[in-house]
């Protein structure tokens, strides 16, 4: 039996197949080396229980190949009088089943368009083309990424390897891409591009602008990025939807601290466990929030100590890289330009 369309019944009794179609296919296969009940055998001859999933038919591997690309089904494609084979075994397996194979699926779910789950993505973008337009559409707002999708597993992954901490990293539980409206971006990619036009760092292989990512930790006091809530709140004092919706404001400093080690600008870490000391939830949400953005460091001036007058970086430098070994434990980026950084994924933890 395919394991796709239920076996027949014809009133009476159950029979081994769901059509004959599906038993001649068999059939000719010599049940596809297996017994009369036209399970495969597994790898030691014997017969597995109904309900086991086997080996290439489901979750885990794709379609064996010259084999029905349906499903659960193994057994040999159609081939026509020349002898060229189709996808499927037969006319009633091509009709059950949507055009782009499980393959196809089980590789756009890991590499694919986060949103539909189902297309390529375009270009450096994490959305196909499609829903690249609706997504733009309906900005700002959050998509959450699926597990599988490789994305996720970057993400994750440099939030487990930048925790620093000798605190147990805690479990990652979901993580979204942070979609900005265009006017955000295009305000972001225009000081990006100034800086590049300065520095010329793609010279030097490094990202336009020398790009990095940093983390921010920061007070949500809604349920955003708890399963099934992508609803930005309106509540003023949530910085995290404040920022989700319009990015970073430099008004807003000295608001949750009334001070800053470099002076009045926006503070970031490559250490995700420093980012997770100014997390908070005033809610009865059970995980943490985490921002991680994108930062255009350019030239950066090197620091060691405080020095909280600071308003800019100095003449010839874009943002104040400040390291180990002075004042800090875990090391902090500071740009003084609301331009200079982007929130890019939400990441929701224990």
């Amino acid at each position: 039996h395919c394991k796709v369309r239920p076996k027949y019944h014809d009133g009476k009794s159950t029979h081994p197949y769901c059509s004959r179609t599906c038993a001649n296919a068999s059939k000719a296969n010599g049940n596809n080396n297996g017994n009369a009940n036209g399970y495969p055998a597994n790898g030691n001859g014997q017969t597995p229980q109904r309900g086991i999933t086997m080996p290439g038919a489901f979750n885990n591997t794709a379609p064996i190949v010259g084999n029905c690309s349906t499903p659960g089904c193994q057994l040999p494609v159609y081939k026509d009088s020349n002898g060229n084979p189709g996808k499927y075994c037969s006319k009633s397996h091509k009709s059950c089943v949507p055009e782009s194979s499980w393959f196809s699926d089980h590789r756009f779910s890991r590499k694919g368009c986060i949103a539909c789950r189902k297309s390529e993505k375009s270009g450096k973008t994490n959305f196909c083309t499609a829903c690249e337009v609706s997504v733009m559409r309906n900005a700002p707002g959050i998509i959450e990424i699926a597990e599988e999708n490789e994305t996720f597993k970057i993400v994750s992954q440099q939030f487990k390897r930048s925790w620093r901490h000798t605190t147990t990293c805690p479990k990652v539980r979901a993580i979204y891409k942070i979609v900005s409206a265009k006017q955000i971006l295009d305000k972001y990619n225009a000081y990006r591009d100034s800086v590049e036009a300065r520095g010329n760092f793609t010279a030097v292989n490094r990202p336009p602008g020398n790009e990095n990512r940093r983390w921010h930790g920061t007070r949500r006091k809604c349920t955003l990025g708890d399963k099934g809530c992508t609803t930005l709140c309106p509540d003023p004092q949530c910085s995290l939807c404040c920022i989700v919706r319009t990015s970073f404001d430099l008004a807003q400093f000295g608001k949750k601290t009334s001070w800053g080690r470099f002076g009045p600008g926006i503070y970031t870490s490559s250490t995700s466990s420093k980012a997770n000391d100014y997390s908070s939830t005033d809610s009865s949400s059970p995980w943490n929030a985490m921002l991680l953005n994108k930062v255009v460091v350019g030239k950066g001036y090197k620091i060691l100590h405080d020095n909280p007058s600071l308003a800019a970086p100095p003449p010839g430098y874009d943002s104040v890289l400040a390291e180990v070994g002075g004042s800090l434990n875990y090391d902090e980026l500071v740009v003084y330009s609301n331009d200079a950084v982007r929130p890019s994924y939400l990441v929701m933890y224990e």
